[in-house]
């Protein structure tokens, strides 16, 4: 037996965790009533830890003011307690505007302490550090100035640290996203500021670093407009923090096209506007997207003191959270399904075996109980009483000239064990005594907290260390395990001197999901509601809203010049197209040529009631609103309008589908749902007629017979021209999102 070994003799092998909980988003529920942009860390006290924009996080408690960056914290991603604010009103850094909103907080564990970014909606980007996860915290200033070198606002930044240990701060809202490299320390940018995603409303840019490939998760449409909130997390990847990022489908997120890479959107289940990410890891290995969403049923807040005094009208955002698949190296929630509305399982966060050292139990005495950890002062191994068997997920906080974790199966020859060196700077990884390596920053500090990861599945084996267990790792070593390693104690080991460890355990390592769910089905062509436009003129069933606008029927399309009238809100000028929709569930399908270069050009498909309250699916050219950025967008645009019940006035909310290309086929899928009296409808988009991006789903209530409409108007000098419009019969037509 090797020194430092135990001599006690492990209990029957623990194969599984106990059955799986449950939880209902919002997570957030009965603890706070909204909390945007929620960033998230496991903390090295054990707990998680969420941190929010400024927001009336006690609303329906009577309280009329706002927190600043709240807090909340909890041992199992589902049940939340309020853990204070990152400012007291009543002590706000002296540097910051008046007018100023916090927003938008990042969290990240660097050196040894919390270092919290945040924007302000005027000022630039500031920085606040603590020694732990809920405070006390320092004002560290301004690290960005309002502006900071990139053509968009100075908000919704995240930090992210790459394998050689160098720190990039992302940011820009409503058209540009950028980055920048940090200094050593991350307490401020140095590099030149880089514009890497371009895009109508793009904001919340998110970082990981996965399989290869940097991922930059981002939200476009509207964040904040309650029940017309049209957030959609989308996702670019490239092989540089820096970019290049491509969207699945090849686009350079610079493209002046709206993006394919939905990640969530809105599924007609009662939740909109999902969006503003982070992503949390359980114990198990499996990602959750930690975002906000907002209930249909509830989404407004009445008039609120903002924390800056004025008056402000807020729509209530929640926090949700729901499983992150990577399916064919694409992130995707719940396989594509969309935000839950129903019991999940929830995530494991619970460890078969391991502790948080609240005691020493479950582990040999060799080692002492210091501060809540386990600590050493010399070279030695101790193990778990009880082993694991199978897939398994073993991680460790670890400290120290040479600490690490271990993985001993029967005898020390049988070892896995995987250490920090001081010495060679590298991250050892040990297999029955053979190693290999992986080399670490220069500035890696081994006096500070780390976390290691070693995951088993099968004979493969992969390691990793990082400071915040965040997709950053700063190494990796992955490996083939010989036969004979089935059954083991986890333990903490140092090979040279003092070490601390912390946080230690194993749970059965995730099933990955690997298949997608099916996207909606097309039955049969009904052709009582369709039309090839062949001859010269309309088929029979059409009906004009507001005459003719000079469309003719040529050449097997329906040719109509975009007329300078508008179908939003108070102006109804523009002419609609309209027939009949089939009785039961469908699906309508056009094919449009569109050649609009100008701001707000537009045309495509409506589900009409009223000139007040319909959903439609245009090709539009929309303005780019930050300077140095092209003037224009192409983009798939699927709108709803109708009543706001807040206000009880019109109003009208989009959200952005796949790429808008000069021929482009759309769909709307339809669905009512007779519970809730509503009219639930799910956009496609197609650059090819054959590969669908199935988007998001607006819903709104039925008050009348729907039609099937077309459009093309806002802004004279361009012509949509429509192959055909086809309509099938439909029995799943939300499926997939």
């Amino acid at each position: 037996m090797a020194a430092g070994l135990t001599a006690a003799t492990p209990s029957s092998p623990v194969a599984a965790a106990p059955k799986a909980a449950t939880y209902t988003n919002p997570v957030s529920a009965g603890t706070v009533d909204t909390f945007p942009d929620p960033a998230t860390i496991k903390a090295k006290d054990g707990k998680w830890y969420a941190y929010g924009t400024t927001n009336p996080i006690f609303y329906s408690s009577g309280e009329r003011g706002e927190h600043i960056l709240p807090i909340l914290s909890s041992t199992d991603l589902t049940h939340w307690t309020y853990a204070g604010d990152v400012f007291a009103l009543t002590a706000k850094p002296a540097w910051w505007p008046a007018a100023a909103r916090q927003w938008a907080p990042d969290i990240r564990y660097v050196d040894g302490e919390y270092h919290l970014t945040y924007s302000l909606s005027v000022g630039g980007i500031g920085l606040a550090t603590s020694p732990g996860p809920a405070g006390p915290w320092t004002d560290r200033g301004q690290i960005v100035p309002n502006g900071g070198g990139c053509p968009s606002g100075t908000i919704d930044q995240a930090m992210f640290t790459d394998t050689d240990g160098s720190h990039y701060l992302y940011w820009g809202s409503y058209d540009t996203i950028c980055v920048a490299r940090m200094n050593a320390d991350a307490t401020a940018i140095t590099g030149a500021v880089t514009t890497i995603a371009r895009g109508r409303r793009a904001e919340g840019g998110f970082v990981v670093h996965r399989g290869g490939y940097y991922y930059l998760f981002y939200s476009d449409g509207g964040c904040c407009d309650g029940a017309f909130s049209g957030y959609v997390t989308k996702v670019g990847r490239a092989t540089s923090p820096t970019g290049p990022f491509l969207s699945p489908g090849g686009l350079n997120l610079l493209d002046d096209t709206s993006k394919d890479g939905i990640v969530v959107a809105a599924s007609g289940n009662g939740w909109v506007g999902p969006g503003h990410n982070s992503i949390a890891t359980d114990l198990a290995g499996q990602d959750w997207l930690v975002y906000h969403g907002i209930a249909e049923t509830d989404p407004d807040f009445g008039p609120i003191t903002g924390a800056n005094g004025a008056t402000l009208n807020l729509t209530r955002r929640p926090l949700l959270i729901d499983r992150l698949d990577w399916i064919g190296g694409w992130p995707v929630v719940n396989a594509g399904a969309g935000p839950s509305a129903t019991p999940q399982t929830a995530p494991v966060t619970t460890w078969t075996v391991g502790s948080t050292f609240a005691s020493a139990a479950g582990f040999g005495r060799n080692w002492s109980l210091t501060d809540g950890h386990l600590a050493t002062p010399r070279p030695s191994t101790v193990l778990s009483d009880q082993a694991v068997s199978g897939d398994v997920r073993v991680e460790g906080d670890v400290r120290g000239t040479a600490a690490g974790i271990v993985l001993a199966y029967q005898s020390s020859s049988k070892q896995i064990a995987a250490w920090l060196d001081s010495s060679t700077r590298r991250l050892v990884v040990s297999v029955g005594g053979r190693q290999t390596s992986a080399a670490l920053p220069a500035t890696f500090d081994y006096g500070s907290w780390h976390t290691i990861v070693a995951e088993k599945r099968g004979r493969e084996l992969h390691v990793e260390v990082s400071a915040d267990r965040l997709h950053d790792a700063v190494a990796t070593v992955d490996l083939t395990v010989p036969a004979g390693y089935p059954t083991g104690r986890i333990g903490a080991v140092s090979k040279s001197g003092a070490a601390d460890v912390d946080n230690l355990g194993a749970a059965p390592l995730h099933r990955p999901v690997t298949q997608k769910v099916t996207d909606p089905r097309l039955g049969a062509q009904l052709a009582a509601y369709s039309d090839e436009f062949d001859g010269t003129a309309l088929g029979a069933g059409w009906t004009w809203v507001r005459g003719n606008p000079g469309a003719t029927v040529s050449g097997g399309s329906l040719v109509w010049p975009t007329q300078a009238k508008e179908l939003y809100l108070g102006d109804n000028s523009a002419s609609v197209l309209t027939r009949d929709v089939p009785p039961a569930d469908f699906v309508v399908e056009t094919k449009l040529t569109f050649d609009g270069t100008r701001g707000n050009q537009q045309a495509g498909l409506l589900l009409y009631e009223t000139d007040d309250k319909f959903v439609k699916l245009v090709h539009s050219v929309l303005p780019l609103t930050t300077y140095g950025a092209p003037a224009v967008q192409q983009t798939t645009e699927f709108t709803k309008e109708h009543t706001r019940v807040s206000t009880g006035a019109t109003f009208a909310g989009p959200m952005f589908g796949g790429p808008a290309t000069p021929t482009e086929w759309l769909r709307l899928a339809y669905h009512y749902d007779a519970a809730t009296n509503s009219n639930d409808v799910r956009m496609a988009s197609s650059t090819d007629g054959v590969t669908w991006e199935w988007g998001g789903a607006w819903s709104f209530p039925r008050g009348g017979p729907l039609k099937l409409g077309l459009v093309s108007m806002n802004t004279a000098g361009a012509t949509g021209t429509f192959d055909y419009v086809r309509t099938y019969a439909a029995t799943n037509p939300l499926t997939g999102c």
